[in-house]
């Protein structure tokens, strides 16, 4: 028995800004969406570069205020993309931080934080360990 992969479920509260946020400004794809009937809230799947992300206006699925991180290969490029989009409402800037991670963190319209990072102690060492 193995654990195959994780799928976060975010809650959001518009449709439209989620898209904007999700597609629009980081690069996310929308897979599907689905509704009960029109009208209802929305559940949509995004993806990008293998992360899916699940996004729900439905009360019971999540609460706002989640945190992922994600790693990425190389995050000063990724971190120059966001800001070269010019998103009214993010300006991402790159934190060193005392683990020795690079980060760019982005917070979405409905307050889940995306922490996108690259991992320096692997890239400076070579190692897959702390230890």
């Amino acid at each position: 028995m193995a654990l195959n992969s994780i799928i976060p479920v975010l809650r959001i509260f518009d449709e439209e800004k989620a898209l904007q946020f999700y597609t629009d400004f980081l690069g996310f794809t929308l897979d599907w969406k689905y509704a009960y009937e029109p009208g209802f809230p929305q559940y949509m799947q995004i993806s990008k570069d293998g992360i899916e992300l699940h996004l729900s206006e439905h009360h019971g699925d999540s609460c706002p205020g989640a945190a992922l991180r994600i790693e990425v290969d190389d995050i000063k490029t990724f971190q120059q993309h966001l800001v070269e989009k010019e998103y009214k409402y993010a300006k991402p800037d790159l934190e060193s931080t005392p683990w020795q991670a690079l980060e760019c963190r982005v917070t979405d319209p409905f307050g889940n934080r995306l922490i996108f990072y690259e991992d320096q102690y692997k890239e400076e060492n070579g190692a897959e360990s702390y230890e």
